[in-house]
């Protein structure tokens, strides 16, 4: 097997030929040189220190129809509040028990109110950034 340090110099025959020899499969298509050069500098890594990780091979070898665990959102307690800058303007949401104010009237849903923002529908979460896939 190659050595990590000869892959920067490789052409992208070479690579394919590496990635051949590694996997014994065919280069993905559309795959860059640099990927590949990347790619192969973990599999040799992962081979020369004993194979991936045990909970990496369970993940892997995981059903690909179970669901998966996403992080949760932060929680939002009564009395906290959220900030959100929209076309120059900022809007304050207050969370309470019940729900949200927004410009002084009560909402059941974050939703709500980005649509009232912005006019058009937004995921209310990510709207106001707690699922880290925020928009502007």
């Amino acid at each position: 097997m190659i050595g990590i340090d000869e892959l920067e110099n490789m052409d992208r025959a070479a690579l394919v030929a590496a990635w051949d020899q590694a996997f014994q499969t065919p280069v993905p298509k559309g795959i860059s040189r640099s990927f590949l050069r990347w790619f192969l500098a973990f599999e040799l890594q992962a081979r020369r220190c004993g194979g991936l990780p045990k909970s990496v091979e369970s993940a892997l070898a995981r059903d690909d129809n179970a669901t998966v665990a996403h992080p949760k959102a932060p929680a939002l307690r009564p009395g906290g509040r959220l900030l959100r800058e929209w076309n120059g303007v900022t809007h304050v949401i207050d969370v309470t028990d019940t729900g949200f104010v927004w410009n002084g009237a009560p909402y059941r849903s974050l939703t709500a109110i980005a649509r009232g923002i912005t006019g058009t529908h937004w995921s209310g979460p990510r709207f106001f950034g707690l699922t880290g896939k925020t928009g502007s």
